[in-house]
């Protein structure tokens, strides 16, 4: 079955008591037993329900995995991965990552015992002088967030599986109409699935994806001991949204290409950071893992000035300032003050997430008025 088939078939099917052909919104707390523990699969919405049981069949489909598990957000998917790890464990991530994910590693399990190690993983080969006996987990996003820097996943699984570490991989970026992280050896596939999954800036919600079975049982305990569950109306949601990311990722790509050229010869803007530029240090590894180089588009104003770019980021009309990504809607935002406010400054700096730079998520409008919105607002400048 391929991808824009998956999208609206795989794991759904007609409702079997009505024939409803959208998933219906099971909204119940609890389900009636025959007789103790005599059930039709179902006992307490915590554990299971049958709107998120269709979601994640879904879900595992589209990351060509055997296994997905639903969560109230990105954040709390990304707790489940790190609750398997023990103190003292270590975990290398990489060195760009969304501010969100450092805190939790940092401020979070820190103060647990578990050590985080933020590394240079643009050569995978740094994977190797940077992993040690206590290093159970390798973290990854590619793209990174907001850098748009490029991993080679299939490198890096390599070194970590001969390590005896976990590979998980946060595809949030991507979305699996791109990229497909299991197959390149990944373990574990990370998606905040409030942005391209559900792809209309409505719902908040995270999912796992894997193919091992005993590591699926082991995030389902998680799933259901800890309880960070998403609602039924949630899942129903992301399911909508789901049927569409064919469509939606392909054309906002396509904007994306346009705006970053664009961007590149204007002549208030520095450096744009955008993995399909023949320039960009790991383009080649992009063409080779993903099918489209993404409609995430970081850039500086030539003259680094923050004022500068706060007056950018104030007179976008098209482009709404706000956090969050992946939406229909184009975004425009400040990383340093909003996303990544979190990571102290000085580690910020040393990826090249100045106090100037401005992250876009390209939606699916027509790029012609993207483009004079953004012509407007650096005219401003």
């Amino acid at each position: 079955m391929k991808f824009a088939t998956k999208v609206i078939h795989a794991g759904i099917e007609p409702d079997p008591s009505t024939g409803a052909i959208m998933t219906p919104i099971f909204q119940t707390s609890t389900y009636c037993q025959t007789a103790p523990g005599e059930h039709k699969g179902y006992e307490y919405a915590r554990t299971q329900n049958p709107t998120r049981s269709v979601l994640e069949a879904n879900l595992a489909a589209l990351e060509n995995g055997t296994d997905a598990i639903c969560f109230s957000s990105g954040l709390a998917a990304q707790d489940a991965v790190i609750k398997l790890l023990s103190a003292g464990d270590e975990i290398v991530a990489v060195n760009d990552l969304y501010g969100g994910s450092y805190r939790q590693m940092v401020r979070v399990w820190g103060q647990w015992g578990l050590k985080s190690k933020f590394v240079d993983l643009y050569d995978a080969q740094n994977l190797e002088k940077e992993i040690g006996p206590d290093t159970k987990l390798v973290w990854i996003e590619t793209p990174t967030n907001p850098m748009l820097n490029i991993v080679d996943i299939a490198a890096i699984c390599a070194i970590a599986r001969k390590h005896g570490a976990l590979i998980c991989v946060d595809n949030t970026f991507a979305s699996p109409y791109l990229q497909n992280p299991l197959d390149m050896g990944a373990d574990i596939v990370l998606h905040s699935a409030t942005k391209y999954l559900g792809g209309h800036s409505d719902v908040v919600h995270g999912c796992l994806v894997v193919k091992d079975k005993s590591l699926a049982e082991r995030l389902k305990f998680i799933q259901n001991a800890c309880g960070a569950v998403p609602g039924p109306q949630d899942c129903f949601l992301i399911l909508r949204g789901i049927k569409t990311l064919h469509l939606r990722v392909q054309r906002a790509c396509e904007n994306a290409a346009k705006i970053a050229e664009y961007l590149a010869s204007h002549e208030k803007v520095g450096k744009v950071y955008w993995p399909g530029f023949a320039s960009h240090r790991n383009h080649e590894i992009a063409k080779k893992q993903m099918r489209m180089f993404g409609a995430m588009v970081s850039f500086d104003l030539k003259n680094n000035s923050l004022e500068s770019a706060t007056t950018v980021l104030s007179n976008t009309h098209l482009f709404s300032l706000a956090e969050s990504l992946g939406g229909v809607e184009s975004l425009i935002g400040h990383p340093a003050s909003m996303t990544h406010a979190s990571i102290p400054r000085e580690e910020r700096l040393k990826v090249g997430l100045t106090d100037s730079l401005i992250r876009l998520s390209v939606g699916v409008e027509d790029v012609d008025d993207l483009i004079a919105d953004l012509e407007k607002a650096l005219r401003s400048s």
